[in-house]
Parts: structure tokens; sequence; C-alpha cells
């Protein structure tokens, strides 16, 4: 910071320094047009006259001065513009002295308050700076809350502030990431290990052998899932890679009717209304966004609910019925881990990342995703993204009901 308050001391003090040479060159050259015929004139009346010449006066008088018409003779005329000439001379070099002293004592004052203003102007700055220094994971929550008039440094501050609230919130999450998954790992390891050690031991029978392999292979599948969903999770956060024009109707209709056994095995309906969107964005994450909407809808609901999935130029929707759901907790279900009810580590039961990979996704593209409670039970949850006019596969073409054979599955 010192080699800009250098600069800026020397900026500013030199150009009042620049400032008093002007003004003191303009004070020299009106003081030397004048001082001549001052001293002429003040000298003139000092001289005797002697007889009446209009021939000889002196030229350098003005004629105001000789309102007596005197005239002088040669010789007084040389005597006064002698006199005139050293008094102007004199009196031109004492003003240069002066005026030198002066400026030295100026200038020595401009750079010193020139210095003394950078320092203060650059403070918060070097406040600024101070802090960024001492910044680690233990003291994020300090601010500078810098109390100053409204500014550009106030503004800077202000920005600072509002940087590390959002740094501390991001590692305030990716600490709370790491701890969930730990344990969210750290659960099927335990399960394994229980199993291998207690089950197994003392030469158990076949059929107690047969349930230990099938408890092991489903905690693996869960384990698997989980991990898919971490590294999905990574994935979309670090934002796309690729683009290409990818039609989210289809996309719908298409993991829809890959979820109609699923949907039939819970005896839920499931209706797609799906008109032409197109979205700029990467095909895989928006099936895989697709897909956690819809499973969601599936797996949080009951038998003989319904899911509605509508598809349009406003986004992609999601309805279902089932448990009611506490409008307060709503937005915390796109936090990872983060799950409606208690977890009860029954088969299937996901590991909560299913709306944090969609928020993930949506945010990927450019796009938002939201929830909300549904009175009597249920949660719609509707995800935005900036979309493309469809080609022409899709002009005047609404896909209206899918699939084909109904408007609903069961």
């Amino acid at each position: 910071m010192n080699s800009e308050r250098a600069r800026i001391a020397a900026l500013y003090g030199g150009l009042l320094v620049m400032a008093g040479v002007l003004l003191m060159a303009i004070v020299y050259l009106l003081v030397s047009e004048g001082v001549y015929a001052s001293i002429g004139t003040a000298v003139a009346p000092a001289v005797p006259a002697s007889r009446m010449d209009a021939s000889v006066t002196a030229p350098m008088l003005p004629s105001s001065d000789w309102a007596r018409a005197t005239t002088l003779e040669p010789g007084q005329i040389a005597v006064a513009r002698k006199v005139s000439t050293a008094a102007g001379d004199a009196a031109l070099s004492q003003l240069l002295t002066v005026s030198g002293v002066s400026l030295a004592v100026y200038s020595a004052l401009s750079v010193a308050l020139a210095w003394w203003m950078a320092g203060r102007v650059l403070r918060p700055v070097g406040v600024i700076t101070a802090r960024a220094r001492r910044l680690s994971g233990s003291n994020l929550h300090e601010r500078l809350a810098l109390k100053a008039p409204p500014g550009e440094l106030k503004e800077l501050a202000d920005t600072f502030d509002g940087m590390l609230d959002r740094i501390q919130e991001l590692v305030a999450a990716r600490q709370r990431f790491a701890a969930n998954a730990a344990h969210e790992l750290r659960t099927p390891l335990a399960v394994q290990r229980a199993a291998a050690e207690i089950g197994l031991a003392d030469d158990p029978p076949p059929e107690k052998v047969a349930w230990i392999r099938d408890k092991l292979i489903d905690t693996a599948t869960s384990s698997e899932r989980l991990i898919e969903g971490l590294l999905l999770l990574a994935v979309s956060d670090e934002g796309l890679r690729r683009r290409e024009r990818v039609a989210l109707d289809e996309t719908t209709t298409t993991v829809t009717e890959a979820l109609a056994a699923e949907a039939k095995e819970r005896s839920i309906s499931v209706e797609v209304t799906a008109r032409p969107v197109t979205v700029e964005g990467d095909a895989v994450l928006l099936d895989h966004l697709v897909h956690n909407l819809v499973a969601n809808a599936l797996r949080h609901n009951h038998p003989g609910g319904t899911v509605r999935v509508r598809v349009g130029p406003d986004g992609l929707e999601v309805a279902n019925t089932g448990p009611v759901v506490d409008p307060a907790t709503v937005p915390l279900l796109f936090e990872p881990f983060r799950r409606a009810r208690a977890r009860r580590h029954a088969p299937g039961e996901g590991a909560g990342l299913g709306l944090s990979i969609v928020a993930s996704v949506a945010r990927a593209h450019g796009g938002d995703a939201g929830a909300s409670a549904n009175l009597g039970g249920g949660l719609t949850a509707r995800v935005v993204l900036p979309t493309r006019p469809p080609e022409a596969r899709a002009q005047g073409r609404d896909t209206g009901r899918v699939p084909a054979a109904g408007a609903q599955w069961r």
C-alpha cells in the first residue's frame, strides 16, 4: 500500500506544485507589465522642471503624468529613466525571491498534505488487506463493518463482507456435506462388518449364510447408489463441460416410461402433460434431474396416490400425493442428506440426495429449482430452465398426455 500511497502523494503533490508555479508565473508577468510605468509615475514629479520643450519629453512616461506640462533636460530624462529601471529591477528581483521562497514552502506543505490525505484515503484498503491476511477457517465469521461515509471504499468494504458471508456459507455447507457423507458411508460399512463378524461366526448353517449374503448384497447396492449420487452431485456442481440441444419434453416422456413398472408396483397413477421445450445443456444431467423428481414423487407417496408431471415453456413441474410436509422444512429438502422424515433404514430408502442433485443440475444450467407443500399432503417441485424456441419437429405439436396407450399408468 505504501507504493500506492507514494504514487498518489506524488500525483497530488505535483499537481499542487504545478499550480503554484503557474500562479507565480502569472503574478510575475502581470506585475512586470506595469511595475516600470508605476515607478516612473512616482519618480517624475520628483525631477525639477526647467523649461518648456515639447520635443524633449521622456518617452517612457505617460502623458497623464505631465499634467503640469513640464519638460526635462536631456540629462534629467536619463536620470529619471535610470532610477525607474533600477527600482523596477529591484522590485522584480525582490518579487522573484519572495515568490521562490514561498513556492518552496508551499511545495513542501503540498507534498506533506498530499501524503497525509493519501494515507487517510487508503486506510480502509489497509484494513481490508490486514483482515484478508488474517482470514482462515477459524475466523470466517469476522467482518470489516467499515464505518465510513458512502463512497467507493465503503462499497468495497461492504462487498468484501458480502463475499465473506458467501464463503462462510459455502464452507459450512461443504463441512456438513462431508460429515453427512462420512456418516452415510460409515453406516453400510458397519452393517457389512457386523454381518461378516457376527453372522458368519461359529460355522453358521447354509440358510443363515444365504441370508447374510443377501444382506451384504443389499448393503453394497445401497452404498453404490450413495456413491453414484455423490459423484453426480460433484459433477453437476462443477458446471457444464458441454452443451447440446435437448428436448426436455422427450426426455421427460422417456424417463416416466422407464419408471412405469415401479409406478405399477406401488399402485400409483402417473399423469404426464408435455409440450415441446428445447433447452441447451447436458442430456445426461437433465435425464438425472427428471428421474430424481419423478422417482421421489413415486417413493414418497402412498398406494393409490397420483403423480402429475407437466412440461412447458415455464419449466418442469412434478406434483404428488403423499404424507403431509411441513412448509417450513421444504427449503431444507434441497440440501444434501435432508429428508422429510427421519431415516428408517428400510429397503429402497434413498440417501437424501435426490432434490439436492436436482437443484445442482438446475444451477449448472442457469436455472432454479423450488418446491411447495401441497394441501392435504405431498409436494410440488418446480424446475425453471432457460429455454430455446423448439425446432420444426415441435411446431404446432403438443405431445399431450403420454404414454400413447393412455393418460395414466398404474
